[in-house]
């Protein structure tokens, strides 16, 4: 992986390369057996003193390293267990019966039905949203998808890394899944993340789709539903909606026109023309079902909006500031709102410097309760003493340019809300 090429950790007193023990954990699982049962945990070297890690064991018996809960602000930016401070993610607004996470990985309980059953009357689906004073008791594909992307430090950018692409995408987001289950499913069962295309592994990757397929539809008394996620490539009109094709991936989904109506105009920036000139992609996680013809059609879904290094963005301008973040070579991430559709955050926050800073991009005029969130907003970070960065779209991109002669206190300032 880009990120953690130079990564290294300490696992019962070793030294390791992180990638080499990713891609070959089969062959230290002594190695993490005995850290596990001897030390508890194992060391991310990238600061002093170290920092604990996770150890995991999945159902079928591969190791996996995790960042300690609560730990991953301390870790350096370039980190792959870097995390934001808690309060700058989506993620707070869910209850522990949501996201799971425990030695064997992460359970998410997802608000929509996979499995369901033939032979007893519908159940009422449990919804997502909370009651008063509780949390989200259940994930919806948005915030799945944001949790996936979030995770796997899809979220994230640094100049360290080489340029990301779909191949280190999927890589990723495989990772992520192996330790995972979704509504009790294995997430690499119930989850199909589109591989790259390659001459030389098109057979097996052909082989894998089709294994996807045939756990879809009917089996003994249940109908089984499934989870795809891949690039958006073209949305093209048909004759009963629309059909979806994705990039890297031959067969196409299809959707219905009153859900394609609905799935636009619930994601107006993912679907809007503004976005191409700024090379920006879309990728979709896709609920699906197997028709009566064969064909994968869209129960439901949930679209994003990317910039040109597949970082999320809210909206074109901000798929314009993201590439330019990048192309000054500035370290920064994209704080993404799960399934919190009113939680308010910066933009982008900067991460190459302490403490962090922040990027706000203004691309509304003329509505009040933008401006005065504006104004709170400004009023927040002043209060706090944060370097902010403002762009109004109506202006050029001011100086984004890493400032010397910085603070080098490690204080956060509070969530913005």
């Amino acid at each position: 992986m880009a990120s953690d090429a130079e990564s290294r950790v300490r696992l019962s007193g070793r030294t390791l390369v992180l990638s080499r023990l990713r891609e070959n954990a089969g062959e230290y699982a002594n190695l993490f057996s005995r850290a596990k049962a001897e030390i508890g945990h194992a060391e991310c070297l990238c600061r002093t003193p170290t920092l604990r890690l996770v150890i995991r064991c999945s159902r079928a018996g591969r190791y996996h390293l995790a960042g300690w809960p609560g730990e991953g602000e301390l870790h350096d930016p370039p980190c792959p267990f870097h995390k934001l401070a808690p309060g700058l993610s989506g993620r707070e607004a869910y209850s522990a019966e949501a996201i799971r996470e425990g030695d064997n990985g992460v359970s998410i309980r997802l608000d929509a039905v996979l499995a369901r059953s033939l032979t007893e009357p519908p159940t009422a689906q449990t919804s997502g949203e909370p009651r008063e004073g509780r949390s989200r008791r259940t994930v919806g594909l948005l915030g799945l998808l944001h949790w996936l992307w979030d995770e796997s430090q899809l979220t994230a950018w640094h100049p360290r890394w080489r340029r990301r692409n779909w191949w280190i995408c999927h890589a990723r987001l495989r990772q992520q899944t192996e330790d995972c289950s979704i509504n009790q499913d294995p997430a690499d069962t119930a989850l199909y993340v589109v591989p790259p295309f390659r001459p030389d592994t098109a057979e097996q990757n052909t082989a894998a789709f089709e294994a996807f397929k045939a756990r879809l539809g009917r089996h003994g008394s249940k109908e089984h539903r499934g989870l795809i996620l891949g690039e958006i490539k073209t949305v093209t009109p048909t004759q009963y909606g629309a059909r979806y094709a994705l990039a890297h991936q031959r067969a196409p989904l299809f959707i219905s026109a009153a859900l394609d109506q609905r799935v636009r105009r619930s994601y107006r920036p993912v679907f809007a023309e503004a976005g191409a000139g700024h090379d920006a992609r879309r990728v979709g996680l896709f609920l699906v079902e197997l028709s009566a013809k064969g064909n994968l059609t869209i129960v439901d879904m949930a679209a994003m909006l990317l910039n040109s290094l597949y970082i999320p963005a809210d909206s074109s301008h901000e798929v314009a500031m993201g590439n330019a973040l990048a192309h000054h070579g500035r370290a920064f991430v994209k704080p993404v709102r799960y399934d919190g559709t009113e939680a308010v955050f910066p933009d982008f926050v900067l991460t190459d410097v302490t403490p962090h800073a922040y990027v706000e991009v203004y691309g509304i005029h003329g509505r009040e309760d933008y401006d005065q969130r504006k104004r709170i907003k400004q009023a927040h970070y002043q209060r706090q003493g944060a370097e902010l960065i403002e762009w109004d779209v109506v202006e050029p991109i001011p100086d984004l340019s890493l400032h010397r002669g910085r603070r080098t206190s490690r204080t956060e300032p509070d969530t913005v809300r």
